[in-house]
């Protein structure tokens, strides 16, 4: 039977609690309930309501045991810390929730560890340890309800249900039709993240203040020597990228001010990474962009000056791995950008060369993943000419591996022992596998090309899930989402009238 935590903000340590047999549910719509509360009285202006509910959420035992579930779930639950501490056992789990106290608390140094930039470069990363990162975890459930309504509109890096493919969207409708505006100053803020003043976070961001002092002050550990930490939030935190977010929300307004019946202006903006597109290039460099500096100016920041320049959008543009450009017959094409195929084929062949003595199945099952998440980020854009240059490349590469193992092979023989053919498609590179009920199956590698082209529907701008009136939105977009990678189409047939009422709703 499945034991249910009871709420409790005080004295845990009292408490006998098997982490197995947890119902996370309880747990999880406890602290979303706390959340909406929050997120509500902000919305009403309650500021006084809205620091005693945080108080509540961060000294929930609810809230806690699902901090610490957080942290040893997510992707970095096995980098340990300065204290080279990873939490495996449900004991140690159980102990470090009940430990999550604000009396008392101090945040231990970080841990340095750097990692490549696509520049060459190496990009710093503080690691906090696990009891760190989960104190982040839970003053995070508190502080997002209210970064989240005070957001600007169109702010997609970071931030619940959104997406790069969002902010891609966004970008085509600004910018598709013919009356559009035709230049975009294409911004980058120099080393975000370690430059942000610490004194504007202290004075600007709704939570605890010696606890965010705490983290900003911790320093970090290199070369076994303590180093101070005077700008910036750590990139390996939990709470950093929100607090890089709330630093840069109201940007979008500002740029906006800009905005006449003359002269318009938009922003989109994917955390750190940021586009403005105006009328003319005369009042993005005179007006706009010095405004900007002003704006980062006074939270410790400014622009790179040689990553920051304007564009016209027939010469067209980068941003988040695309190429935006609008072309001499007026329609505005979003295609993968060159540099981002070259180097994801960089990385394939990569590791087509790195098991050169591995099985078929095996390099097969090593490619399918990259190929599903690359082409699943791609998808939404003009991108199936791309695909099938992308799957004739993994082809070449696979022969040249193909041909260094059988040096000595004819080309018939290589064909029939590596590919098969299905209908129309041929040179289909396969493995036989056993399947569990001992039945052979081919183990196919996943082709680009024949990857439906979809559309992706742009999330509301006003959209929250911290708002009740768009919960029914919401379940309708998880729904489509369900159904469209699982390729369930019949099933969407029933959703029709549900979603056609809720598109006009909304």
């Amino acid at each position: 039977m499945t034991a249910k935590v009871l709420p409790m903000t005080g004295a845990p340590s009292a408490r006998k609690v098997d982490w197995n047999s947890i119902d996370w549910d309880t747990v999880q719509n406890h602290v979303h309930r706390l959340q909406m509360r929050i997120a509500k009285a902000r919305r009403e202006n309650r500021h006084g309501k809205v620091k005693s509910l945080q108080w509540l959420l961060t000294h929930s035992f609810h809230a806690k045991l699902f901090a610490v579930r957080r942290v040893t779930r997510n992707r970095g639950c096995k980098t340990a810390g300065v204290d080279n501490i990873i939490l495996k056992t449900p004991n140690q789990k159980i102990q470090t929730a009940v430990s999550l106290k604000r009396r008392g608390f101090s945040a231990q140094p970080l841990r340095r560890i750097y990692i490549p930039k696509k520049n060459g470069k190496l990009r710093p990363l503080g690691i906090p340890t696990m009891k760190d990162r989960a104190m982040q975890a839970l003053h995070l459930f508190a502080l997002e309800p209210l970064s989240e309504t005070t957001a600007d509109r169109n702010s997609y890096g970071f931030r619940p249900k959104r997406s790069t493919a969002d902010a891609i969207e966004q970008c085509f409708k600004v910018l598709a039709r013919k009356q559009s505006v035709q230049w975009v100053l294409e911004a980058d803020i120099k080393a975000c993240f370690d430059r942000i003043d610490h004194q504007w976070l202290l004075e600007h961001i709704p939570m605890d203040k010696s606890t965010l002092k705490q983290w900003l002050t911790a320093g970090y550990i290199e070369q076994q020597v303590l180093m101070p930490t005077r700008e910036g939030t750590p990139q390996g935190g939990i709470i950093s990228p929100t607090l890089a977010n709330m630093t840069l929300d109201g940007l979008e307004k500002l740029v906006k001010s800009f905005s006449n019946r003359k002269e318009k202006t938009n922003l989109i903006r994917y955390a750190d990474d940021f586009i403005i597109t105006g009328t003319s290039k005369e009042l993005l460099e005179n007006k706009v962009k010095p405004a900007i500096e002003r704006f980062l100016y006074e939270r410790g920041l400014e622009l790179s000056q040689e990553k920051t320049k304007i564009t016209h959008i027939a010469d067209g543009f980068n941003f988040l791995g695309f190429n935006i450009r609008k072309y001499p017959n007026g329609k505005l094409l979003i295609k993968p950008a060159k540099e981002s195929v070259i180097k994801f084929l960089q990385d394939i062949r990569s590791s087509i060369k790195q098991n050169n003595g591995a099985k078929t199945d095996k390099v097969i099952s090593l490619l399918n993943p990259k190929l599903r998440g690359w082409a699943n980020y791609y998808r939404h854009v003009v991108s199936k000419n791309t695909f099938s240059n992308v799957d004739h490349n993994i082809f070449l590469a696979l022969y040249a591996w193909i041909k260094r193992r059988h040096p000595h092979k004819t080309g018939v023989w290589r064909q029939r022992k590596y590919f098969r053919s299905d209908g129309l498609r041929n040179w289909i590179f396969t493995a036989k596998v056993f399947q569990a009920d001992g039945q052979l199956e081919h183990l196919d590698l996943m082709s680009l090309s024949k990857l439906e082209i979809r559309r992706h529907r742009k999330i509301i701008a006003e959209a929250t899930p911290f708002d009740p009136k768009y919960k029914e939105y919401f379940d309708l977009r998880k729904a489509r989402k369900k159904i469209n990678s699982s390729n369930h189409w019949m099933e969407l047939s029933s959703l029709k009238l549900t979603q056609t009422k809720l598109w006009k709703t909304y």
